[in-house]
């Protein structure tokens, strides 16, 4: 039979992409004229977008999977110790002032650049707190137990045993924003014995390099490890991110940014068979009842509005029975953050039945909020975007079951936080939330390394359903397979 395929070597302007099986995408005049011979054409099958993927950007992404895959097969010889001397090695150059400075001027060139475009800069620049938490992460990799080959069970059989032991998975892929503090958090999959191809946001790209060039490959180097454990895809653009999350020899794919953009990549990677990890929706939830301690709300508010990272407070409700005693101490802890508050007309007319009316700017003012925004149609999962002033959806809602009902409904089943003194309401709230964090206090608590003393790779939520059999954290301990051994101690054994 002669082979009916063929390659794409052009684009027509309204051409039609056949996609999801009865839907077409059409290719637009600018898609059309940028395609050239070589290039790639990812149609992905859940949204119909159509992605290109130019042929240098495809061949710098197979080679670097193809190196890591090399890499990880040597990688299997290693001895433990010399993980461990990576892992240190890595963390005693972060630490080394000379080469900390180098990586720091990196890194405000990365701000300064970033800033000249309008980006937010809070969770790029490289500071004390953000080093010290990476050196920490890597030396608790480094201290802790390596489990490449751990034995997790054995079956015991009547002339022969059966053992589970834990393996590496292979390469895996990541695609993090614009985050230096990565870095650590990723090379975490070294320690159960992967190896990873990173991309890291464009904002942070020159202070990645500086990172893999002054601290992680001289590591890896001085460690004896493969050169291309660790590979760096040293490109801003974003196709690159698609064309490593559609490479099949990729193990695992893992995106961490934001909703729709990991979305994105989930589905790409999906489509070509690989395994996702998915951490790009956030935003907490908190509810307050009548039994709400008010010193409890105020700062269980303001702890979890210090920054905006996923797990920061996005949505705060208070139940109608309980505004007499809630409202006031939640406003107060709004405004020591001069927040930006996001109401419906329905919220201000019941806060304006207990005495404050948040459409009198006096009032507003003496709060320190900085502005009451009115929303015609209020969206209750919208993950509000800020860098130094905090931005908050307020609702009220009839009771705790509606609370419950409007998070399963509305969230991204995420973090939820419930301000009560009754047990009772504790366990409905715990009970009835669809979502794997739950507390009753501040929502900042949810962090891999703040939980468990080791760094994450991501977190994730039940917005598409329950996890199969993992943590909801994604840790560098978290990324293994598992093997079966036999041992035949009668060897008459048949079946």
């Amino acid at each position: 039979m002669a082979d009916s395929t063929q390659t794409l070597v052009s684009l027509v302007e309204g051409q039609q992409i056949p996609y999801g099986g009865d839907r077409v995408a059409i290719v637009d005049a600018q898609l059309a004229e940028r395609f050239q011979p070589g290039d790639r054409l990812v149609v992905v099958q859940q949204t119909g977008d159509l992605l290109l993927i130019p042929a240098d950007e495809h061949r710098l992404v197979s080679d670097a999977v193809s190196r890591a895959r090399s890499a990880f097969r040597h990688l299997g010889s290693c001895p433990d110790e010399a993980i461990s001397a990576f892992l240190s090695g890595f963390a005693d150059r972060l630490e080394d002032p000379l080469i900390r400075a180098a990586i720091d001027e990196a890194n405000r060139v990365d701000v300064a650049d970033a800033r000249g475009r309008g980006r937010a800069t809070g969770r790029l620049v490289l500071d004390d707190a953000m080093c010290s938490g990476m050196v920490a992460g890597l030396r608790s990799w480094a201290s802790g137990p390596l489990r490449r080959d751990l034995r997790v069970e054995d079956i015991e059989h009547v002339g022969w045993q059966a053992e589970v032991r834990r393996a590496p998975v292979g390469v895996v892929g990541f695609v993090f924003e614009g985050r230096p503090n990565v870095f650590a958090d990723a090379v975490g999959v070294i320690c159960s014995g992967n190896t990873t191809v990173l991309r890291i946001g464009s904002d942070a790209l020159g202070t990645a390099r500086a990172l893999m060039g002054l601290a992680l490959s001289p590591a890896l180097d001085a460690a004896g490890l493969p050169a291309d454990t660790v590979v760096l895809l040293d490109s801003p653009s974003r196709a690159v991110g698609w064309a490593l999350f559609n490479d099949e020899r990729l193990s695992l794919a893992v995106a961490r940014g934001s909703g729709s953009a990991v979305a994105q990549l989930g589905a790409v990677a999906r489509q070509s068979g690989v395994a996702v990890s998915l951490h790009g929706t956030g935003g907490a939830w908190m509810v307050a009842t009548d039994a709400a301690d008010p010193q409890r709300l105020t700062s269980s508010i303001t702890h979890s509005l210090d920054r905006k990272v996923c797990n920061t407070l996005n949505v705060l409700c208070l139940t109608r029975s309980s505004l007499s005693t809630t409202l006031r101490p939640a406003l107060v802890a709004l405004g020591g953050r001069t927040a930006v508050l996001h109401v419906d007309e329905w919220t201000l007319d019941e806060l304006s039945a207990v005495g404050v009316d948040l459409r009198d700017e006096v009032v507003v003012d003496g709060l320190g909020i900085a502005e009451i925004i009115v929303e015609s149609e209020l969206d209750p999962g919208c993950e509000w975007e800020w860098d130094e002033v905090a931005e908050v959806t307020m609702m009220v809602v009839e009771d705790l079951e509606g609370a419950i009902e409007m998070f399963n409904r509305h969230s991204p089943r995420f973090v939820a936080s419930l301000i009560s003194d009754r047990s009772d309401e504790q366990q409905r709230f715990y009970d009835g939330v669809e979502a794997p964090f739950i507390g009753d206090g501040f929502t900042r608590w949810v962090d891999g390394q703040y939980v468990f003393n080791m760094p994450e790779l991501g977190l994730s939520n039940w917005e598409n359903g329950r996890l199969l059999g993992r943590n909801a954290v994604l840790s560098g301990d978290s990324v293994h397979t598992l093997r079966l051994r036999a041992r035949v101690s009668d060897i008459d054994l048949h079946r």
